[in-house]
């Protein structure tokens, strides 16, 4: 399986729909995960990183609109797509209000889910450059929140790794020199702390710690976060 896909979280107690989702999205080069109920669905989204949630209304317990309310009270980013068989106005009206970023009425063609569920990727996508998340190999770093994600769950950094991995994101895929990098780590540019910094930080995020992948020594002018 391909991890660079987008990767959907599909929530229905409909059996026979989560099936038929899922196949035809996996047939469209997308990655799957899927759960019946609001619970299975918080669990999921807890530790894993989509880029997209299908959600139904209909749910025993908890509901999908329930659901959605409380993720965008927190500041959930990841768009929403709520599904049900309940096509009124007024359901469709109050999911977008609640913070939803699209509807669509059971039953629905296919084809339609298809090209609303690749608007709402691309739109995000787009969000997250504006709010600047720098992505290289399977990690992205959030400079906002200096959050350090790995195939979408966190990954653990000190303090002072998150504030050197800030500095070389914010670079933009450029060279920054020594003494610019130990002058804002406040490190002196006679002592080894830095390379120390480096190490650490290399030895938690590279497979290759004599080749390193994505911070890279340059000869004569520091070191860079080679980004895509």
């Amino acid at each position: 399986m391909k991890l660079d896909l987008p990767h959907i979280l599909i929530v229905d107690d409909d059996k026979r729909i989560l099936q038929l989702i899922n196949d035809y999205l996996i047939k469209n080069n997308f990655r799957i995960s899927t759960a019946d109920n609001a619970l299975k669905a918080r669990e999921k989204i807890e530790n894993i990183e989509f880029d997209l949630i299908i959600l139904d209304i209909m749910m025993p317990g908890e509901s999908g609109l329930k659901l959605t309310d409380t993720l965008k009270k927190n500041n959930f980013k990841t768009p929403i797509l709520l599904l049900s068989a309940l096509g009124n106005a007024d359901d469709r009206i109050k999911g977008l209000e609640i913070g939803a970023n699209d509807y669509l009425a059971k039953p629905f063609e296919p084809k339609e889910l298809l090209l609303r569920m690749k608007n709402l990727i691309k739109k995000n996508k787009y969000n997250k450059q504006k709010t600047k998340i720098v992505k290289f190999g399977p990690y992205t770093f959030n400079l906002k929140k200096e959050i350090l994600k790995k195939n979408g769950k966190i990954f653990i950094l000190t303090s002072s790794e998150a504030k050197l991995l800030y500095i070389l994101a914010k670079n933009d895929g450029k060279p920054i020199i020594r003494y610019n990098l130990s002058k804002i780590l406040n490190i002196p540019n006679t002592s080894r702390a830095l390379d120390v910094q480096i190490t650490r930080l290399r030895n938690k995020i590279e497979n290759n710690k004599k080749f390193p992948t994505y911070i890279q020594t340059v000869r004569g002018r520091g070191y860079v976060l080679k980004i895509e």
